[in-house]
């Protein structure tokens, strides 16, 4: 199977979201399966069920009320998105076992900059001692998945503490220049891709712009 992978741009949410429900929607069981990295200006995103009382202040960042599962989440500069269009039936999976990949996609990541991380059965994303550093939601149309995983990076952490992340009132986040680990977005994307790949058994993974990246 081929995984392609778009480079990372910096794009507005409401656009991506627009974009990758077109996708999804025009897609049949010959298209290959994408990733999309990007990062989004700041932008407060609210789950399909999502409660407004986890947004305490706002201020001036937009709220987008998204179709995606979970309740409140933040994006912003340095953060890396990976919005994930995969077709479940083909990979022979459902949305738990595509949860929990991630999971351990990002888990593997983490682990190759000597960070130890776990998921929790209680709440989707990956923690490190406690603290949320990588979150996840997703919506499954048709048997095709979109939206995907967020993974702090070296972004501003300080519009965390006006929304009760994920729902959860008291969770601390972090991100992976505060455990030590300064490095670019960019860099940050190719071994979560690499995980993402031998997670879900991808033979090959190409650019969706500039032609093979890896076999």
């Amino acid at each position: 199977m081929e995984l392609r992978v778009t480079p990372l741009t910096r794009r507005d949410y409401l656009e991506t979201w627009q974009a990758m429900r077109a996708f999804t929607e025009s897609r049949d069981e010959a298209t290959p399966d994408e990733i999309w990295l990007v990062e989004h200006p700041p932008v407060y995103t609210l789950g399909r069920n999502g409660d407004r009382a986890h947004i305490l202040d706002a201020s001036d960042i937009p709220v987008v009320e998204s179709d995606r599962g979970g309740q409140v989440s933040y994006h912003g500069p340095g953060q890396l998105v990976a919005y994930t269009l995969f077709d479940l039936n083909r990979l022979g999976i459902g949305v738990r076992s595509l949860v929990r990949g991630l999971e351990r996609a990002v888990t593997a990541t983490l682990a190759q900059y000597g960070i130890r991380s776990e998921a929790r059965p209680d709440a989707p994303g990956v923690y490190v001692e406690g603290h949320k550093i990588a979150s996840l939601g997703l919506r499954i149309r048709h048997g095709y998945s979109y939206h995907g995983l967020s993974l702090n990076v070296d972004l501003d952490l300080a519009p965390f503490r006006a929304i009760n992340p994920c729902g959860y009132p008291g969770l601390e986040v972090t991100r992976l220049v505060d455990l030590g680990v300064e490095v670019k977005t960019q860099e940050v994307a190719v071994p979560l891709i690499g995980q993402i790949a031998q997670e879900f058994h991808y033979r090959r993974v190409v650019s969706a712009e500039a032609g093979p990246a890896s076999d």
